[in-house]
């Protein structure tokens, strides 16, 4: 299970599920605590009001004859008679007017009851005596019937109820106390987990969107629906830091792209200049660095435009198609440098792709490929439904520095120009616009570079992006 998985000993849901079992053991615990307070008492209190309890019962129950005279019980409704029979020095009950004269006792009891003269006129409540070294507890009940009143008393000894609780009530609180744990540790705790699990599901969600923003995405923002009210400042936070973050990448994407504008003209102008200088070497030297630093420049407005999403426009493209404009745009390149441009496959596969970047990455390998390749060997581009290769038979690049390729302005050994080191990073940002994989490998010899897309395009790209 994914929510219980994440929980760690900083989980703050963890936290919380031990407050309760600990909160629910301490429960427990006191319960057990007062049971046994109440069970191993002397039960005064507890006995006095059953005793009460009782006597009210018993009173409902008390038969008259025709002169109105108490006669007995009614033992069918009354649920403990056998008592009377069993414990006589235990249990016992009478009936008396309202001079105090006795005149109706449980059969055979043997219970001494105080005598009626010494302890007064008969009154309701509850009344204890000592019996044989023994506390009894009693009480009487006022009966009215026919306009007469007569005084039904009650009595049982503490040790009675501390067999009757022993032996009965001690093991029905033992077993609730134990149905009470279960509940509340199962029915409860899957309450509590239930509720940890949906209360921090916002959170989850909140998570899995930051972790989705990338350089590429920083107009996204968290979405506060739903959000608990003591994590939504922190959501709101975390949105202005992104709108700060955003606007930092702007204007360095900005920068980038007014520098190299501004640079194009007055190196146009040298240029201009220098071709109008009288031949010679320092002329050749001073036009070569000024090629070298207008391929910089564009370089830059490449990578700057590759590196800004909105700058895409997906459609449908032919791969071969594509591949076949790289090679014709580069071919006269190729034939300077005796290198054979080949493309491989006959299949004619169609990617969702913005057409202008995926020629420029098309290109920017192919340059590389023909910088390194050995004179008369080939570059082969082989196309795929999936993937597209490209393979040259140059010295390639040890292991070490197959990570450095897509790094802005590394430049390797072996190379025929003099590149800004920009062109393998700017294949790299386009492939990751379009949710692609580059990747470099050595081939022995050579180098090979492999270009892979998503089975599934993503969702994003279903719908063309407006510039």
């Amino acid at each position: 299970m994914r929510f219980a998985s994440t929980m760690g000993l900083n989980s703050l849901a963890a936290k919380v599920l031990l407050a309760y079992i600990a909160g629910a053991a301490l429960t427990t615990t006191l319960a057990v605590l007062v049971a046994l307070a109440i069970t191993t008492s002397e039960g005064a209190l507890l006995s006095g009001a059953e005793v009460a309890d009782t006597t009210k019962g018993m009173a409902d129950d008390l038969l008259f004859d025709s002169d109105g005279i108490p006669v007995g019980l009614d033992i069918n409704d009354f649920d403990v008679e056998w008592v009377f029979d069993s414990l006589k020095q235990e249990t016992a009950y009478r009936v008396l007017d309202t001079s105090g004269k006795v005149v109706l006792t449980s059969a055979a009891s043997e219970v001494i009851w105080p005598e009626s003269a010494a302890a007064g006129l008969p009154q309701s409540g509850s009344f204890t005596f000592t019996q044989r070294g023994v506390t009894m507890h009693g009480a009487t009940e006022a009966v009215e019937h026919d306009g007469r009143t007569w005084y039904l008393q009650f009595t049982a000894s503490t040790r009675f109820f501390h067999l009757v609780y022993r032996a009965f009530a001690l093991p029905f609180t033992g077993l609730g106390i134990i149905l009470f744990s279960l509940v509340l540790l199962f029915i409860f705790g899957a309450c509590v987990y239930v509720t940890l699990r949906y209360a921090f599901k916002p959170l989850r969600d909140i998570s899995n969107a930051a972790a989705e923003i990338s350089p590429r995405s920083l107009h996204a923002r968290l979405t506060t629906d739903a959000v608990p009210n003591e994590i939504a400042p922190l959501v709101d936070s975390f949105n202005k830091v992104l709108e700060r973050l955003e606007h930092g990448y702007r204007v360095q994407q900005e920068f980038l792209a007014t520098a190299a504008h501004e640079l194009k003209t007055p190196l146009a102008l040298i240029r201009a200049q220098i071709e109008l200088m009288d031949h010679g070497n320092e002329r050749i030297s001073l036009l070569n660095d000024v090629g070298h630093m207008t391929r910089q420049v564009h370089q830059l407005l490449h990578l700057a435009e590759a590196s800004e999403i909105q700058s895409y426009r997906f459609e449908t493209v032919n791969v071969r198609e594509v591949a076949r404009e790289a090679v014709s745009y580069l071919q006269r390149m190729a034939d300077t440098a005796e290198v054979r441009l080949v493309i491989a496959g006959d299949s004619e596969p169609r990617w969702l792709a913005d057409r202008g970047a995926l020629f420029t990455l098309l290109k920017n390998l192919l340059e590389n490929a023909i910088q390194h390749a050995p004179r008369g060997s080939d570059v082969h581009i082989e196309v795929g439904s999936s993937t597209l290769t490209l393979r040259d038979w140059g010295p390639g690049v040890v292991e070490e520095q197959l990570t450095q390729l897509f790094v802005r302005f590394w430049r390797g050994a072996h190379r025929r120009d003099h590149g800004a080191g920009l062109g393998l990073a700017i294949c790299q940002e386009i492939a990751t616009a379009h949710s692609w994989t580059l990747a470099a490998q050595q081939a022995e010899p050579g180098l090979l570079f492999r270009l892979s897309r998503m089975r599934k395009e993503p969702d994003s790209f279903k719908a063309p992006l407006e510039p």
